[in-house]
């Protein structure tokens, strides 16, 4: 199921494969990859992740994650990893992503169009939607077409 990863590099980063989590058809929970961002010498810079598959939970939760270190904000490390996992993504033959933020984290926000990704709506969270419990109540909704 879980594939090579060595490949997730560019003249700039690289991820770093750090562990994979199985899914969970009882709670509906996607298998994932989980990487540090880093430099090329292996400087941390951060965190992303990739959920596969498709299920109704990834249109709000989103199928990539990513948090960069405060001292290494402002260099697109967010955008380009999300490029990255997107050659990951071709080739569990998926055919798109959902990427969610909230619609005041603008870097987010920022870090989806440079990704190339295409805003669909600023949706109300669900009741009973689970990121509803940490006080969360709007998602903006980009997809890229991969």
């Amino acid at each position: 199921m879980f594939l090579d990863t060595g490949f997730l590099k560019n003249e700039e980063i690289q991820l770093v494969l750090e562990k994979t989590v199985d899914g969970n058809k009882e709670k509906n929970w996607v298998p994932a990859y989980h990487f540090s961002i880093s430099d090329l010498c292996g400087t941390r810079m951060g965190v992303c992740d990739l959920r596969i598959g498709y299920n109704d939970n990834l249109y709000f939760g989103g199928h990539i994650g990513y948090r960069v270190f405060t001292e290494y904000r402002g260099n697109h490390y967010a955008g380009k990893a999300c490029l990255l996992l997107f050659q990951l993504a071709r080739k569990h033959n998926m055919e798109y992503l959902y990427i969610t933020c909230n619609p005041d984290n603008y870097a987010s926000r920022k870090t989806c169009e440079y990704a190339g990704g295409k805003l669909l709506e600023i949706a109300q969270l669900p009741e009973g939607n689970d990121m509803r419990a940490g006080g969360e109540f709007e998602k903006c909704i980009y997809k890229f077409t991969l």
